[in-house]
């Protein structure tokens, strides 16, 4: 029995996303996997497909940004035919929803409303979700964000209704401030108990000053971190890799013989 294998696509959009819609709702009524697939079973899936566009933007390379895409927009055309399975909605329902709202928040372009620079851009986006029935500015905050990525979010959204610092170094100086109160909780005497519940909270608002502090300095807090993140596991992994030439265990080596290594792989 010959594969029905649809041709490939022209350089056409529609046609390719077409061909997408079709070879998904093949794979759903005939792969015993696909049939069996729900949005909470996609869930999981969906977000580790997030982290890999991620890594892969980070990394800059290209090729790679691009196979994630396809992925995440499978998942995406894979939810929408889930959706139209219980009459609830349908990928064109997506689409004109995503296109309306975007119509809607962008006044400035498909209205009468001027705007004079980015600023304005969001403060007009928060002010229009609001009118939309959002009870809150920071409603739009998904709860299960990872904390770092959150408070940058959160930050943006406030500063989107004009609650922010005028200028970035009163910001610091909130900096630093918090770094004194978190010093603090430390500086007691000998015979007295660190609060850590007190000690970690100082932590937090330091954190989350510094990511105030890094929105007002244009950095992604969250690509930063990132970034340092990947830089350790390279130089580690260096240091690991001169010790086995070497036939030494990391853990038999001193800090300082460990630390040659090291500074040969910040050099590299």
């Amino acid at each position: 029995m010959p594969l029905n294998i649809p041709p490939p696509a022209t350089r056409s959009p529609d046609t390719a996303f077409l061909r997408l819609l079709n070879v998904l709702d093949t794979l759903r009524t005939q792969c015993p996997w696909d049939k069996k697939q729900t949005m909470e079973t996609l869930r999981h899936l969906t977000i580790e497909e997030t982290y890999e566009l991620s890594d892969a933007i980070l990394e800059g390379d290209l090729n790679e940004i691009k196979k994630e895409l396809g992925d995440l927009m499978m998942h995406l055309v894979f939810y929408a035919r889930i959706g139209s399975e219980t009459n609830d909605f349908d990928i064109t329902d997506v689409l004109n929803g995503v296109c309306d709202k975007l119509i809607n928040r962008h006044p400035h372009i498909y209205g009468d409303v001027i705007v004079n620079n980015e600023e304005d851009v969001k403060r007009n986006w928060e002010q229009i979700k609001l009118k939309e029935g959002n009870k809150s500015v920071l409603g739009g905050v998904p709860a299960s964000l990872p904390a770092l990525v959150k408070a940058s979010r959160i930050q943006e959204k406030a500063r989107g209704v004009g609650f922010d610092w005028d200028k970035k170094e009163q910001v610091w100086e909130k900096v630093e401030e918090e770094l004194q109160e978190f010093k603090a909780e430390f500086n007691v005497a000998e015979n007295e108990t660190i609060d850590k519940e007190k000690a970690e909270g100082e932590f937090g608002d330091l954190l989350f000053s510094l990511i105030n502090y890094a929105r007002f300095i244009d950095i992604n807090p969250e690509n930063a971190l990132e970034k340092t993140n990947k830089k350790f596991i390279k130089r580690f992994q260096f240091l690991e890799s001169k010790a086995k030439e070497k036939g030494k265990a990391l853990q038999d080596m001193t800090l300082a013989e460990m630390d040659v290594y090291w500074n040969e792989a910040k050099k590299l």
